[in-house]
């Protein structure tokens, strides 16, 4: 049996909340219920989704600092959890409802009285037990007692969230229900779109200020060097200081993948492991500050900068970096936030010691103001500062709007995890939450993407990431786009059957291509019509390669007074064009001629 996107991607939904309950320490029993009890099991699912939430919206990484705001069971008034946000002076509740299987999950709705059972109000005004006369649970007396606390509670406002399906509910129907305050609801696509997919990419929660503490006690003429630059688009403050390696450590540890959005590519876990070790050794073995002579820094892009050396603390300053991106140095912000969790419950301060990283941070002026110029300049700075690992064109390629819009869709059309930068899904390998054949490489989608749309030699060439227009590619019918996927299942069959290609790492062999052409126009004029149908898709594929040799004599004799397809070599010798057929109109008729398709 196959499944559906919306399965696969509900598969990896629960395989990610086993792995955010597995996280519960073994006295949290309730996470953690025997395989066989699917009713207990479903219910720390159930809390796991809310730890989902808190995890990505709030930025909440440990098990425990989750756990703290969870009141879901008996007499919790209709609140699952709750949030206080003292940065935006915002407390959040939260009403969930997960559902068991992949179908139900998307088609099943909330009823409007189950919203009318939060008791929101009543509890903000005082009352410790539900209308019926039963005490509220001990959890959310905690939290009215948090309340309470709150030194400046006339500045905070109140907001609801919703994690469910509402069919039928409007907004403002959904105000009213939850008690007049506002409300935000996570269906189920936006539970994929904002809170799955962002957790495997390592791209969740960002940071709109970076607090970075420096130390001044070696620092003989202050703590930076700052100097404008005029460029093509706009001036530019540089700023220059030495961070301690733990500060930058700690900062790539909460914010991942969400601070190396202009960077081309993502986490390098896989590659550039000699570059890992050596930051690891100069970190880990020296007691010394070797590192700051060893490594070639980190260059950080930034809206605004400010610097305080008075903060009422001997030798140290604060660094504040709004709307922080890394484009040069991920590999060695990584490799420290690697350093720091493997060591965050031991002594981190001794590990990293007094050793620091030199920090270039790029400040934009406002007068660089169009979003163009801004990206070529950030370009422009990535090209010429990346120098530690290998950075390709492809590479350069993957933050253009046009491939971040195929990747988007991939997901929410396709349910496919594609890799738009290397090195993307490597957090949420290592977390457990995606296995390998959960991800598609960016050039396996783009070439049977040609293939769907029957440019057969841009498929087979090489360096298809560079010389592939993405705006042909995403810019189609959602009809066009969802036999992309078909021609993927079948691609990714035939090329694994052909691995003894010696295209097979560079580009792939016309003979690859060619039958993946043939299998795609056999199967949609059966009607198989969605990549779901892996099974349907991989037994059309064989049939096609079985059949191969045969066809391609079909195709040579009924083609033989057609000098469209017949190329003369030097030699004089004149043999027939597959690729040229293949590209043309008469192919699909003689495909439903040779393959007897009605």
């Amino acid at each position: 049996m196959t499944t559906t996107p919306m399965m696969k991607r509900y598969d990896v939904l629960v395989r990610v909340l086993d792995q955010l309950r597995l996280e519960a320490p073994l006295e949290y029993k309730s996470y953690h219920p025997g395989n066989d009890d699917g009713e207990r099991l479903n219910t720390a699912r159930s809390k796991a989704f809310i730890h989902l939430l808190l995890k990505v919206y709030f930025g909440l990484l440990e098990f425990s600092d989750r756990e703290h705001f969870i009141t879901e069971g008996s007499q919790d008034g209709g609140i699952d959890a709750y949030y206080v946000d003292s940065e935006r002076k915002v407390i959040y509740f939260v009403q969930s409802k997960f559902r068991q299987t992949g179908r139900n999950f998307e088609e099943k709705f909330i009823e409007p009285e189950e919203l009318l059972q939060m008791d929101i109000t009543r509890i903000l005004d005082g009352n410790l037990s539900s209308e019926s006369g039963q005490p509220y649970n001990a959890k959310i007396r905690s939290m009215v007692d948090r309340i309470k606390s709150i030194g400046d509670i006339a500045r905070y406002r109140y907001q609801v969230i919703i994690l469910a399906n509402a069919k039928g509910i409007t907004k403002q129907k959904l105000t009213l229900l939850t008690g007049g305050l506002p409300t935000e609801l996570f269906d189920h696509s936006a539970c994929y779109n904002r809170l799955l997919f962002p957790l495997v990419s390592g791209s969740f929660f960002n940071a709109e200020e970076l607090h970075l503490s420096l130390n001044l006690s070696n620092k003989n003429a202050g703590s930076k060097i700052s100097y404008t630059a005029a460029t093509a688009h706009g001036k530019c403050e540089i700023t220059v200081v030495f961070v301690p390696t733990l500060e930058i450590a700690k900062a790539m540890y909460r914010y991942r993948n969400a601070i190396l959005k202009h960077n081309p590519r993502s986490y390098l876990e896989l590659e550039g492991q000699n570059v890992n070790k050596a930051i690891r050794s100069s970190i880990e073995s020296m007691k010394t500050n070797e590192f700051a002579l060893f490594n070639n820094g980190i260059t950080m892009l930034s809206d605004e900068t400010y610097l305080n050396e008075r903060i009422g603390q001997k030798d140290r300053a604060q660094l504040t970096v709004v709307n922080p991106q890394i484009i040069n140095g991920g590999q060695t912000a990584y490799t420290l936030s690697q350093i720091y969790k493997d060591h965050m419950n031991e002594f981190p301060d001794e590990v990293f010691g007094e050793k620091e990283v030199l920090v270039k941070i790029i400040t934009f002026d406002k007068a660089v103001t169009t979003e163009a110029g801004k990206l070529a300049l950030i370009e422009s700075i990535s090209r010429a500062t990346n120098s530690q690992t290998i950075v390709t064109s492809a590479d350069r390629r993957s933050n253009e709007p046009d491939i971040q819009a195929i990747q988007k869709r991939t997901f929410t059309q396709l349910g496919i995890f594609l890799e738009r930068k290397r090195g993307e899904f490597a957090d949420g390998m290592r977390e457990g939450y995606l296995a390998p054949v959960d991800i598609v490489d960016r050039n396996s989608f783009l070439r049977a993407a040609l293939v769907s749309q029957n440019r057969l030699r841009e498929a087979a060439a090489k360096k298809v990431m560079t010389r592939t227009d993405f705006n042909t590619i995403v810019n189609v019918s959602d009809a066009i786009f969802q036999t992309y996927g078909v021609a993927l299942v079948i691609l990714e069959h035939i090329h694994g059957i052909n691995t003894t290609s010696r295209y097979a790492q560079s580009r792939l062999s016309p003979l690859t291509i060619s039958q993946t052409r043939v299998a795609f126009i056999r199967a949609l004029q059966q009607n198989v019509i969605s990549s779901s149908a892996r099974e349907r898709l991989t037994q059309v594929a064989d049939e096609v390669k079985t059949q191969w040799q045969p066809f391609v004599a079909f195709c040579t004799e009924r083609n033989k007074g057609n000098d469209e397809f017949w190329i003369t070599k030097k030699s004089g010798f004149t043999n027939f064009s597959m690729n040229l057929y293949l590209e043309s109109e008469v192919v699909a008729e003689d495909i439903r001629t040779f393959f007897m398709i009605a």
